[in-house]
């Protein structure tokens, strides 16, 4: 059996000194090394990025970087994981504003088109498009339905909104999708194909948003969702 002084030191061992980090686990090296890898990304692609180039851009040894990722597969779905969570908390902040639904959804499709349609994130999916085949895995990381997801936010307050009156919805995921797909229709497979080289004007992203909306609230509205 395991005396009392083992125990005590065992536990010692498991506790890293105050003040000081588990190797992997410094949450401001960890960005340092996503902001240099995001970098690289963008610039070469998936395929010609190694885990060099990401080093050095990043600022980083390779010993370092190699104790916080496995590979540039890791890292790179972990940028996707990091990216997803900011859009989707901007988008969460957008739908609890004390306003009327018209605005929140106003604010959240402007919002979302906009990420959507950025060089960034277009350039990310190709990116998982072009690895598709032998990497299955990512493209379900990029599009898993998971609580730090746009449309898992948006049904949640659709939920809400149905639960007061405001709107009468029988399928909420549903009906937060076909938002989704509003608010970017004409923007995103342009984009995604290359016939769209720049993205949108804020102006036409606003009215294209603006027409969704009516078109989303003459199905959905409970008679106080318009005003």
């Amino acid at each position: 059996m395991e005396t009392d002084v083992t125990k005590v030191c065992h536990e010692d061992c498991a506790t890293p000194p105050a003040g000081r980090r588990v190797a992997g686990e410094d949450p401001v090296k960890r960005e340092q090394i996503l902001d240099g890898a995001k970098r690289v990304f963008m610039e070469q692609g998936f395929d010609a990025a190694s885990m060099n180039d990401i080093t050095r851009a990043a600022g980083v040894s390779k010993g370092t970087i190699y104790v916080y990722f496995e590979n540039k597969e890791d890292l790179f779905a972990e940028l996707i994981q990091r990216e997803r969570y900011r859009i989707t908390e901007s988008a969460r902040h957008a739908l609890d504003a004390d306003v009327s639904v018209r605005e929140a959804l106003r604010s959240f499709g402007i919002l979302f088109a906009t990420h959507l349609t950025s060089e960034y994130t277009i350039k990310a999916m190709r990116m998982v498009i072009s690895v598709n085949q032998r990497m299955p895995n990512l493209a379900c990381t990029f599009l898993s339905a998971t609580p730090m997801n746009p449309v898992s936010v948006l049904k949640g307050y659709l939920e809400r909104q149905v639960a007061k009156g405001t709107l009468v919805i029988d399928d909420p995921e549903l009906a937060a999708r076909q938002f989704l797909e509003l608010a970017t229709v004409g923007f995103f497979k342009y984009r995604l194909f290359g016939t769209m080289d720049a993205p949108p004007p804020q102006s036409e992203i606003e009215r294209v948003v603006d027409g969704g909306i009516r078109v989303f609230l003459a199905a959905y509205d409970g008679h106080g969702a318009r005003a």
